[in-house]
């Protein structure tokens, strides 16, 4: 089974924007579970301009499926894993003034430094993903520096799709047999969405989670939260 994760950031954003509490976003998170979610993803930046780190000390409290904080290892991202311990954390390569995320690790390069932070993340018992490119020296690379899991960055996907879909998926396929022949589990996120998720999860049937935020608030404007969870959830059967 493919996971959901909803990464409910945008629902900081839209909080923010006002100053006050519309809408909750801890509500939010126990009404995505609720709704059938099976996991909770967040990506705290240091400007606090969507999740804050005091929302993920209040979401550890409330979330019960899997919680996932993703970001790039600095001193307060570590300090925050280390309080916080949840079920995974995913390393990605964005620098703080990052709008979002635009491209995976280099894990050749930043072997050192990844294995460091990696083994201080596992030590207190966090999983460990490491965010790379459909590229198979890069996924060697996670291996490497002892990560649990890859998050395959799937905006070139998304991006190709529209086009061709077959040749959009490839390099992915190449990407998780090199992980599943390493023992690495399979996670995936960027610009997925309810036209193209269907098709990477039978391309990657072995494929552990997806995390999505933009497109499914964006659905959700629409369509309702309940509805689209169910509607997301559908694409991964």
């Amino acid at each position: 089974m493919t996971r959901l994760s909803v990464n409910i950031n945008k629902i900081a954003t839209l909080r923010n924007a006002r100053g006050a509490n519309n809408p909750d976003v801890i509500k939010t998170a126990i009404d995505c579970e609720r709704f059938g979610a099976q996991g909770i993803t967040v990506h705290p930046r240091p400007d606090g301009r969507h999740i804050r780190f005091q929302d993920v000390i209040e979401l550890k409290k409330v979330v019960t499926t899997e919680f996932n904080i993703e970001g790039y290892p600095d001193e307060g991202f570590l300090q925050l894993i280390k309080e916080v311990k949840p079920t995974q954390a995913t390393l990605v390569p964005d620098k703080p003034d990052a709008i979002t995320s635009n491209a995976g690790w280099d894990t050749i390069a930043n072997e050192s430094l990844l294995k460091k932070i990696t083994s201080e993340i596992k030590q207190r018992g966090v999983r460990v993903s490491v965010f790379v490119n459909p590229i198979e020296t890069m996924v060697e690379g996670a291996k490497a520096v002892g990560a649990d899991r890859i998050e395959l960055y799937t905006e070139p996907y998304a991006t190709l799709y529209h086009k061709n879909k077959t040749d959009a998926v490839l390099p992915y396929v190449a990407a998780a047999k090199k992980a599943l022949s390493l023992g690495l589990g399979i996670n995936a996120g960027h610009d997925l969405d309810l036209k193209n998720l269907a098709h990477l999860k039978q391309s990657l049937p072995l494929l552990d989670e997806v995390s999505i935020g933009h497109a499914l608030i964006c659905d959700a404007l629409y369509f309702g939260l309940e509805n689209t969870i169910q509607l997301y959830l559908r694409e991964l059967t």
